[in-house]
């Protein structure tokens, strides 16, 4: 992790969330569990609470945070450090680090959660619990198995959702989040740029695919925000392809949707790019009118507005686009051509917590992304950046990454000279 989340700001985190708390309550937050039962190294990341309230990347721990009448406590069970396994899996982060991270002085074993549990369970009302959606023929995340034993056990409390706290405190970002959300559009910029200017005829989506991930690796961001989308041609007009595994031919284009994370949080960036030296007359006529939306709908992002407001408002305006380009006659066939939303929030996951019926706020961080796909002509464009909203507006996080069609076609005549 870099030197901007320090200590202070997870602290400070907790104490948002304690004033938020009903008081004689406990609220367990849990960090993900390892994804694998044997010795060999596996890929993990981080709950998003979890981190936000700890900032510490290792698996197997509960946070547990307690409210009472006068006077607040906060308790890490972390794991028990096995000296035989030390030379396959290193050891157990301890009280030192955890410190250091978190900012958090007390820790105790994971083994003694039930029966801290219990020492407390009398003096309290309420629970909170971060409720998980699990499909009925799914098995139970450790998770929800302590919340039914608690359940159970001490049927008395109240069980109240977490996630309806903490939504309220990530959707607004301080200055630090904003910041890693810039260091993650940085690196994503690069490795678009890197795309654009070494994209070739016959060459593998994949191959487009591999510029990310090596930029994101050598920057020391081993995750990324999400599956990559490299889509030429048709496969653009599959919203969430994920193949990549398609020649790329002259004459097509390329839709990227892809983000970088930097200390948990995500950029999530869409730019399309011709093949070929330069659009063809069809491709920039969809190109132009793509890009004319995305500029309005840009403007129209300020405080007290809503993400399903402007969605609405993308409709009316692609509506009029799509009947430009000549694909339909009335307004309520639109959705043949553009079928998702405007916007999302984004923060420590993609598409980050936060109502779309929520007013949004100085300091909300979004996307806007509207598109047009048409199947029948192999095309599909859609334009994403990550937006700021500010006091009096937005300010465009990711401007510096090329999207007007005299910026990209120079990048891919330098590419092909």
């Amino acid at each position: 992790m870099s030197d901007l989340l320090t200590y202070d700001f997870f602290k400070n985190n907790r104490k948002k969330l304690f004033n938020l708390m009903e008081k004689q309550s406990i609220a367990l937050v849990f960090a993900n569990q390892s994804m694998s039962d044997s010795n060999l190294p596996t890929s993990f990341q981080q709950d998003a609470n979890f981190f936000y309230l700890t900032g510490i990347n290792y698996p197997n721990m509960i946070l547990y945070l307690y409210k009472g009448k006068k006077e607040n406590a906060t308790l890490l069970f972390i794991e028990r450090n096995i000296p035989e396994l030390e030379v396959w899996l290193g050891k157990k982060i301890g009280r030192t680090e955890v410190k250091k991270i978190s900012g958090i002085t007390h820790t105790n074993y994971i083994d003694r959660f039930p029966a801290i549990l219990n020492d407390h369970v009398a003096g309290i009302e309420n629970i909170y619990f971060s409720f998980d959606r699990i499909p009925i023929d799914e098995q139970l995340t450790k998770q929800m198995q302590i919340k039914r034993n608690i359940q159970e056990h001490y049927p008395f409390l109240n069980f109240l959702n977490l996630n309806s706290l903490t939504d309220k405190l990530r959707r607004k970002k301080e200055n630090v989040e904003i910041e890693c959300i810039r260091r993650a559009i940085e690196y994503t910029k690069v490795a678009i740029i890197k795309i654009m200017q070494n994209a070739k005829p016959k060459m593998k989506e994949y191959e487009l695919e591999a510029m990310l991930h090596y930029e994101a690796i050598r920057k020391g961001e081993k995750h990324l925000a999400f599956v990559p989308i490299v889509a030429k041609g048709v496969n653009a007009s599959i919203l969430h392809y994920a193949d990549n595994s398609h020649q790329i031919n002259e004459g097509e284009l390329v839709q990227l949707d892809m983000g970088v994370k930097f200390n948990g949080y995500s950029a999530d960036i869409s730019r399309v790019f011709p093949v070929s030296d330069k659009f063809n007359k069809r491709q920039r006529q969809i190109y132009e009118e793509v890009l004319k939306v995305q500029k309005e709908m840009i403007k129209k992002v300020k405080p007290n507005t809503s993400i399903n407001e402007l969605h609405k408002e993308s409709v009316k305006l692609l509506t009029e686009s799509i009947k430009k380009l000549g694909l339909i006659k009335k307004d309520k066939e639109y959705k043949k051509y553009y079928m998702h939303g405007i916007s999302h929030f984004l923060g420590l996951q993609t598409h980050d917590v936060g109502s779309k019926d929520a007013k949004l706020e100085s300091g909300n961080v979004i996307t806007i992304e509207p598109g047009i796909y048409i199947k029948e002509e192999k095309i599909g464009i859609r334009i994403e950046d990550d937006i700021l909203v500010t006091e009096n507006g937005a300010e465009i996080l990711s401007k510096g990454v090329p999207k007007e069609i005299e910026e990209i076609e120079e990048i891919r005549r330098n590419c092909l000279k």
